[in-house]
């Protein structure tokens, strides 16, 4: 019985302060280290914590916390699930992390955690971004259902920058590229400032709902920062899709599947207002 309290008070505790390593674990439970070992040991063996940024003596919750507390009180909002591992993501890499919402034609800003280099992209929440012409706005297209591609492509492609995809068959092999790799980019395709790496959330239909993005100046983006962000970013969604019911089997792509079938819609989250983007900020 011991051990089992030990358990779950080192689960507490973890939740609180993660990550957390066993030394600092044990002085604030006022346990041997040995028995905080053991407890850690048994929690990760259970599937509810993980080594905290690959550092194995380091932890933090995984999703099964999430998942068991949303069947305890009901339906988690998407902020509640996805801000936690949009935080890991952003401290791993401190780049700028925002999570969108499908509204239309577009996607909505809803949340924003800022790098702390000097050199950053700055967004207001509540910015609009175009569906083809950002990494948020592609994950989400790439995984939304056939009718819904054919209705954006029909309205039309607006070119933003010289970058930006307007051709229908050129969206089209972006969208399968997309889903076979698992994210999307964007190179200055809506502004020549501004890059990102992005993946779709998705409900438990399989339709996205949400994405989420990596984003920094142009010029910090480069082929190696793409790829390994693009990794981190399709993972941090699959997370965030799971603690949100999305099993993962449908389809080829995307974050645990989306399929060419899927394209969202969706409905808007909060926005906080309609403001624009504020560009690049250099702080001293």
């Amino acid at each position: 019985m011991q051990s089992v309290l030990n358990a779950l008070r080192v689960l507490e505790e973890v939740s609180a302060r993660q990550p957390i390593g066993v030394a600092e674990l044990a002085r604030a439970l006022d346990l041997p280290k040995s028995s905080a070992q053991r407890a850690l040991r048994t929690l990760h063996t259970a599937g509810w914590i993980r080594p905290a940024g690959g550092e194995v003596t380091r932890w933090a919750l995984t999703t099964k916390a999430l998942q068991v507390g949303r069947r305890a009180t009901g339906e988690l909002g998407l902020r509640d699930v996805a801000v936690p591992l949009m935080e890991e993501l952003r401290r791993r890499i401190d780049e700028t992390v925002h999570l969108t919402v499908p509204n239309g034609d577009k996607v909505v800003l809803i949340e924003r955690l800022e790098t702390s280099k000097p050199v950053r992209i700055i967004l207001a929440l509540g910015t609009h971004l175009p569906i083809h012409a950002s990494a948020n706005g592609k994950a989400v297209l790439a995984s939304s259902p056939t009718e819904v591609i054919e209705r954006h492509l029909a309205d039309g492609l607006e070119e933003f920058t010289d970058s930006t995809i307007t051709e229908r068959d050129r969206l089209l092999d972006e969208l399968t590229l997309i889903r076979e790799r698992g994210y999307a980019t964007n190179s200055g395709e809506w502004r020549t400032d501004v890059s990102a790496v992005a993946a779709p959330v998705l409900d438990g239909a399989g339709l996205p709902i949400a994405s989420i993005s990596v984003n920094m100046p142009t010029s910090r983006m480069t082929s190696e920062a793409r790829e390994a962000h693009g990794a981190l970013v399709s993972e941090t969604a699959r997370q965030v899709s799971a603690a949100l019911g999305h099993s993962g089997q449908d389809g080829a792509g995307g974050p645990g599947g989306g399929a060419a079938r899927h394209i969202g819609g969706g409905s808007a989250a909060r926005t906080d207002g309609s403001a624009r983007s504020d560009g690049i900020r250099r702080s001293s």
